[in-house]
C-alpha cells in the first residue's frame, strides 16, 4: 500500500489530459482552483455574486480554449490570463453598471469585539479602502503578487511585458497605496 503524493498529477499534466479528451480532470482543476479564483475577483470587484460568476466563466473559457493549451508556462500563469481577459471584458462592458458592494464585507457578529481587534479591523478596512482606490491595473498586480504569491516574470508573462515593468509597477502601487492609506487614517500612517 503505497502512500504519498509522488503520483499526484501537476496542474500541467491534468489540463493536458483535459487537452486531450479527458475532460473530467477540469473537475479536479476546478476543485483546487476555483477559491483562489473567487478571492482574485473578490479583491478586485469586491462583489461575491459577480465573482463567483466570473469564476464560472474561466471555467467555461478553460473548456472551450483547451486545445489551445500549450503547457510552456505553469498552469496557474495560463489560468490566471484568462482569469485577467475575463475581468478586462466583463469591465469593458458593464463598468457604468457595476457598483462596489460594501454589503459583504459588514460584520454580522452581535458580540462586542476587543479593542485591539477593533484596531486591527479597522486597519484592515482602511488597507481594503486604499486598495480598493488603487487604479485597476495596480490593484491587479498586487492581488497577484502578494495575495496570490505569483512571481513578477509569471505576472509579467500574463500581462504581455517585461519583468522590470512589473517591479516598477508593484513598486509604485505599493507606494501609491501607502499614500492612499495615509490620507484615508487622516495621516496616521501605521
Amino acid at each position: 500500500m503505497r502512500h504519498g503524493t509522488q503520483n499526484t498529477p501537476t496542474d500541467n499534466q491534468l489540463m493536458q489530459k483535459v487537452r486531450d479528451g479527458d475532460v473530467d480532470k477540469l473537475g479536479l482543476l476546478f476543485e483546487k482552483h476555483n477559491k483562489r479564483l473567487f478571492n482574485y475577483f473578490l479583491r478586485l470587484t469586491r462583489n461575491r455574486n459577480l465573482s463567483e460568476d466570473l469564476v464560472q466563466e474561466v471555467f467555461i473559457r478553460i473548456m472551450r480554449y483547451r486545445t489551445t493549451y500549450r503547457g510552456q508556462a505553469k498552469f496557474a500563469v495560463w489560468m490566471y490570463r484568462i482569469a485577467h481577459n475575463i475581468y478586462v471584458d466583463h469591465f469593458r462592458k458593464y463598468r457604468k453598471e457595476e457598483q462596489l458592494n460594501e454589503e459583504i464585507y459588514k460584520p454580522k457578529s452581535k458580540y462586542p469585539i476587543p479593542e485591539d481587534k477593533i484596531e486591527k479591523k479597522e486597519e484592515f478596512h482602511l488597507l481594503r479602502s486604499a486598495l480598493s482606490k488603487l487604479s485597476g491595473k495596480k490593484r491587479e498586480i498586487l492581488i497577484l503578487s502578494r495575495f496570490h504569491g505569483l512571481k513578477y516574470a509569471e505576472i509579467a508573462q500574463l500581462l504581455g511585458c517585461r519583468t522590470g515593468t512589473i517591479k516598477v509597477h508593484v513598486h509604485r502601487a505599493i507606494k501609491d497605496l501607502g499614500k492612499i492609506y495615509t490620507e484615508l487614517s487622516g495621516g496616521k500612517a501605521s
